[in-house]
């Protein structure tokens, strides 16, 4: 896990959050939620699973966060 940061304030689904996570791997584990039923997205652009731990979050940042959606 990465080091904790001072608190910022980032918007979840269009609500107004604050949080310490550094990354979106942090906050996704912050929430409780099983990592793998959650797919992600920072201002506009989806992040894989693979990603989020080199994903920086910042102060003004907009996470969406969906069911993925699987099937062919």
């Amino acid at each position: 896990m990465s080091q904790a940061t001072s608190a910022i304030a980032i918007q979840v689904n269009g609500e107004l959050r604050t949080t310490t996570a550094a990354t979106l791997h942090d906050w996704v584990m912050s929430q409780n939620a099983a990592p793998d039923s959650l797919a992600t997205a920072v201002n506009g652009q989806f992040v894989p699973r693979t990603a989020r731990t080199d994903t920086l979050l910042h102060a003004g940042d907009h996470i969406l966060t969906f069911q993925p959606i699987t099937g062919g």
